[in-house]
This record gives C-alpha cells, structure tokens and sequence, in this order.
C-alpha cells in the first residue's frame, strides 16, 4: 500500500488529499505513509562518459546540483546545496570519479570558476545559456545599430563555426570599437562610465566563451551536446511535480526530487 501511494503521489501527481479520498483514507494517514516510504536508488554502473552539470532552485530556499549523462538519460550525482559554488562543483566531481566514473567531457553553463574544475577535459559552453547572457544585455528587441548587429551574430551560433564565429565577431569590433570606447562622466562629479556598458558586457561575454563554444566541433567523436537541455528539461519537470505538490511538506518534497533525479 505504501509504495502504491507513493508511486501515485510522485509519477500519477495525484495529491494528497485526492489519494485519500480515492482509496478511502485519511489525510493523516496518507501523509504518514508518505513519510515513512524509502525510495530505492537504481544504481549505475561506472562509465566513462559526457557529462552535463547544473544546479536548480526551489524557490531560493535550497537547490539541488546535478551531474547528467545525456546519453544514458540517467544522473548518477545529486546532491542538495545552497548555493551554486566551485567548492559544490568540486565535490560532486570527486564522489563520482571516487565511484568509478570517468570524465570525457562537459557541458556548463558558462561559470568561469566552475570551468576550470575541468580545464584537463574538453569544455562545452551551454549555447543556450550564451544566448540568454546576451539578451540580458541586450534585451530581445535592441535599438542601438551596433546592438543589433550583436545580436545577429549571436543569433548565427548554433549552425556556425569558431572561425567564422570568431571574424564576424573582430569585423564588428573593428566597426564598432571606437563607439566602445565612448564614456560619460557622471553629472556633479569626476567619474565617469562607459557609455554603452551592456553592449560592452555582450561583446566580453561572446569574446571570452569563444574558445568554450565550439569545443563540440573539436570533438565530433565524443558527441557533446551544445547545451544543458536535457538537464533543463529534467529541471522543469521537477518544478511542475513541485508546484502541484505545493502543499506538501518540503521534506516530501526533497524525497520526492530524489527520488526523480535517481531514476
């Protein structure tokens, strides 16, 4: 019955208080069996593989980092934190290298403290997290010429390749460095600011990732996904489970995320 009730209540979304008057129980009794269920892990054996690595969060409150193997659909690492920080990172990479498993390559989302924990295996900067990183400065529907053109080529990264990447990018510095370098001082005072710094933070961004953003090209044989989708799409997932649960105890819920993650 346990197990029934829980499996109803992570994979059916059923919720607590349906499960009761479905099988003709009590809340209370149901939340105790809940309680009391232990998930079984499925274990996995050690591979050497691409990995995927992010970390989501539930409100601000707590998260859960995750290692991924995309090609295997499984995540032989989760672990609650919070906060998304190297040292989180580190640790994770250490229990799974302590189980056995073997790092081919990985997929960030762009952290530069983070990337170095794997600057001995080749490094994938997440397309999609780059993408998002220049819209956040340049907004989805820029006005300025030289954010446009930014923009565009921004937009060309997922069918380019690093060279051709890499001169439209130079071209358009070269055409647009000097408008860069335009500052304004702040009224009243001395100081001054770069006049567009957000077009300025878009170009370093798309600059400084070049040499992360096509490492999947320098690799055709270890097939290394472009972004971190399959993780998202594992992470939306959970954020729907947890929003009809919402009613739930948070430690039913972490329960419930474990044992998700596990599978």
């Amino acid at each position: 019955m346990r197990a029934v009730l829980w499996s109803e209540f992570v994979w059916g979304r059923r919720t607590v208080s349906k499960l009761a008057e479905d099988n003709g129980k009590s809340e209370r009794y149901v939340r105790m069996q809940l309680e009391a269920y232990q998930p079984k892990a499925v274990p996995l054996a050690p591979v050497a593989a691409v990995f995927v690595a992010d970390v989501t969060f539930f409100k601000r409150e707590y998260g859960f980092l995750v290692y991924r193997i995309p090609s295997l659909q499984r995540n032989p690492y989760a672990q609650k934190v919070y906060s998304e920080t190297v040292a989180r990172y580190r640790d994770g990479r250490i229990a799974l290298e302590r189980e056995g498993f073997s790092f081919q390559a990985i997929v960030l989302d762009g952290r530069p403290g983070i990337r170095a924990l794997f600057s001995d295996i080749p490094v994938q900067m997440c397309h999609f997290h780059q993408k998002q990183i220049v819209t956040r400065y340049l907004t989805h529907s820029p006005k300025l010429q030289a954010a446009i053109e930014l923009k565009a080529i921004a937009g060309t990264l997922t069918y380019s390749t690093e060279e051709k990447f890499g001169v439209g990018l130079s071209k358009w510095h070269d055409r647009w460095g000097e408008f860069l370098k335009e500052k304004t001082l702040v009224e009243g005072s001395r100081h001054w600011h770069y006049t567009h710094r957000r077009i300025r933070s878009a170009y370093r961004s798309l600059r400084t990732n070049l040499p992360f953003l096509f490492t999947y090209q320098r690799h055709p044989d270890l097939n290394i996904p472009t972004t971190t989708n399959s993780l998202d799409g594992t992470f939306s997932h959970l954020k729907d489970l947890t929003a009809v649960h919402r009613g739930a105890s948070q430690q039913l819920k972490e329960k419930m995320i474990v044992e998700i993650l596990g599978k």
